[in-house]
């Protein structure tokens, strides 16, 4: 991992929609030298305590809007990149969320500059607290 900060300490929690929590959600960083545009993101593996989710369950916000991984494939919109050193929000849909108390984190971003021959991947790893 990185030495600056890639997680979001404040940024876990589980969210909740209708009063039922509907899944979690934390805040990075993207792991590039520089900003991207969303269509160059081909993953965000999440994988909390042992237990990986689908990558159907993942969503990112960026700039107040929210996009699947899929989504995330055909935006060019430039009003939606994620800059170099901006937290994005990536939310895990799953009934009930996460349970009070300590987690680990293990998360895989995937993308795939045009110019580069190959895919960068970048794994981030962090302990964290759901109160």
């Amino acid at each position: 991992m990185a030495g600056r900060q890639i997680y979001n300490p404040d940024g876990f929690k589980n969210i909740e929609a209708d009063g039922k929590v509907t899944g979690f959600e934390f805040q990075f960083k993207a792991q590039y030298y520089r900003g991207i545009t969303l269509s160059i993101v081909r993953n965000i593996k999440v994988n909390v305590d042992g237990v990986d989710y689908p990558r159907e369950a993942v969503r990112l916000t960026v700039n107040g809007e929210t996009f699947t991984l899929e989504e995330m494939r055909t935006v060019i919109d430039s009003d939606y990149r994620w800059e170099f050193g901006d937290y994005a929000t990536v939310t895990v849909l799953t009934e009930g969320g996460l349970s009070k108390g300590n987690h680990h984190i293990n998360t895989l971003q995937i993308i795939d500059p045009s110019y580069m021959p190959f895919q960068i991947e970048a794994i981030c790893e962090a302990d964290f607290v759901i109160e």
